[in-house]
């Protein structure tokens, strides 16, 4: 399965669209200052609007899909997360539904660079609880829910192909391991399925928001320890694995996971998004750099 998040293909976005949606949709707030947030992610164009709200245009049918879900869901999830305060409408020129949420301070976190690591995977480990305990009646499946073995041949071959730039062999002796992890033992769970520095925000080394919901659903918690690879340095995994009480099975199904997300990544990203690919690299140097963190 390749990688959720798109090359940005769709259709054009720019402010003078923006303004143009804002002035028929939300006239109340076409006058506000508006300015392109600089934002790396590849789904969605994000505009600042006004001092306390973001505009988020999708780039393709698929991100565009996930509107109606987090419009419905965000306000039942965890506090630190976007909050909707208006779904938008397909115009002549822009074929997609929209939103504009609250803004959310906070930079996106370096991975493996964060100034409080113990701070943050504490935090990490408290919002992942949290998430779990939403009720999970009428959710939907999270984009990640398939089980591990679903993806084998997908990860097998990502392998191959990146065996100049990755250790195959440690890659495989990584896959096999969580393959032959046991299955989750509960029901499925509310998980974010996309735990990455792009989907993360801190201030001052804490964790004030977590944002793009477009993957979230019900699925394996195993999902979301991909945060312990993607964001956290070697020394703070312990801390987010004892705060959030994984199992060995889990952690294992998780270092698969963060395996073949990241793998996936790579063969889709090099070449043509270089701070995705170069975020898919690192999580790999630290999964097959030896040991079991």
């Amino acid at each position: 399965m390749p990688p959720r998040t798109p090359n940005g293909d769709g259709p054009g976005t720019g402010t003078a669209l923006v303004r143009r949606l804002l002035h028929a949709q939300f006239p109340h707030w076409s006058d506000l200052p508006l300015a392109p947030t600089g934002s790396a992610g590849t789904s969605n164009a994000m505009y600042r609007l006004g001092t306390d709200m973001v505009v988020r245009l999708p780039r393709t049918a698929g991100a565009a899909r996930d509107v109606d879900k987090e419009h419905r869901w965000l306000p039942r999830l965890p506090a630190s997360v976007p909050a909707p305060l208006g779904k938008g409408a397909p115009v002549d020129g822009y074929p997609w539904a929209w939103s504009v949420y609250g803004w959310l301070e906070g930079e996106n976190p370096a991975p493996g660079r964060v100034p409080e690591p113990a701070a943050l995977a504490g935090d990490l480990a408290a919002f992942v609880a949290a998430l779990q305990r939403v009720d999970p009646a009428g959710a939907p499946p999270a984009y990640r829910s398939e089980p591990l073995a679903a993806r084998d041949r997908a990860t097998r071959s990502a392998i191959d192909v990146l065996r100049t730039e990755v250790d195959a062999a440690a890659a495989d002796a990584v896959w096999e391991a969580a393959l032959a992890a046991p299955d989750p033992q509960g029901p499925p769970v509310w998980v974010h399925a996309d735990l990455q520095p792009g989907n993360l925000l801190v201030a001052d080394g804490r964790l004030s928001a977590v944002i793009d919901f477009g993957c979230t659903g019900l699925g394996d918690p195993a999902v979301d320890t991909i945060a312990a690879w993607y964001v956290l340095p070697a020394a703070a995994r312990g801390v987010f694995r004892a705060a959030l009480g994984t199992d060995e099975a889990t952690w294992a199904r998780g270092r698969g996971w963060a395996l073949s997300i990241a793998l996936m990544e790579l063969r889709h990203y090099r070449g043509t998004h270089e701070r995705m690919a170069s975020i898919a690299r690192s999580v790999l140097g630290e999964l097959l750099a030896g040991g079991e963190g």
